[in-house]
Order: C-alpha cells, then sequence, then structure tokens
C-alpha cells in the first residue's frame, strides 16, 4: 500500500485540486482515488487535511436534466412544508424546530392570527 504524498498548506504543485477547486473550474472526480493531500498545521490540535485530486484525470460535471431539476425542487418543496399542521412555511423549516415557528411556539403567535390554533375568544 502506497503513502499519499503530503503536501504544506499552499505548497502544492500545480496540476493538483481540492473537490471544491475541481468544482470551480467544471469538473468532478470522476472516480478517481485521492492522489495527494494538502495538511494545515494548528497549535493545539492535529492538522487540517485536505485532499487533493489530479487536474488532469477529472471529468466534467454531469449537466443537470429536467428529471433532476425536478426531483430537486420537490425535495426543496418537503422541506417547507410543515410536519404538525401540514401547511407551507413559505420558508425552509430548521431542523432543529422539526416545525414551523407558529407550531412550535404558539404562544407567541399574534391575536387573531388565522393559524394561531390557541383557545382565545374571536372578537
Amino acid at each position: 500500500m502506497a503513502t499519499l504524498p503530503v503536501y504544506r498548506w499552499r505548497l502544492a504543485p500545480d496540476g493538483y485540486a481540492t473537490r471544491r477547486q475541481l468544482r470551480a473550474l467544471g469538473l468532478r472526480p470522476g472516480g478517481q482515488a485521492v492522489a495527494a493531500q494538502v495538511e494545515r498545521p494548528r497549535r493545539r490540535r492535529g492538522p487540517l487535511v485536505a485532499y487533493l485530486y489530479r487536474v488532469d484525470r477529472a471529468k466534467p460535471v454531469r449537466p443537470m436534466t429536467a428529471a433532476r431539476w425536478a426531483a430537486l425542487a420537490k425535495a426543496n418543496a418537503a422541506r417547507r412544508v410543515c410536519p404538525a399542521c401540514r401547511r407551507d412555511a413559505g420558508y425552509v423549516i430548521p431542523p432543529s424546530l422539526g416545525m414551523c415557528s407558529a407550531c412550535a411556539f404558539p404562544d407567541n403567535a399574534p391575536e387573531g392570527a388565522s393559524w394561531n390554533s390557541s383557545p382565545t375568544s374571536v372578537r
């Protein structure tokens, strides 16, 4: 088993790139193995490591098809629906709450709001 070449931060030779750098160039690793790594030293912890890929072996990014765009739109729409009240919240529901803010904090709802389910008198 061969070990990976390790370069210090900002000293990697030309021809290597991280995943983000490949993506900025319109490329993807395309199944190739990690070719090298860059290490950035830190004071009290282990070094930060970034894996590098060969640019000449990278393949172009696959284009988005109509079916992929539709699947992405459906997934994003599902992230906006509150599981408690089943309404579109108008924003992506935070995973920390797990529901829209109206369901998570019903006491903070304004008086007479249509989405307020608290048993207050209607004027």
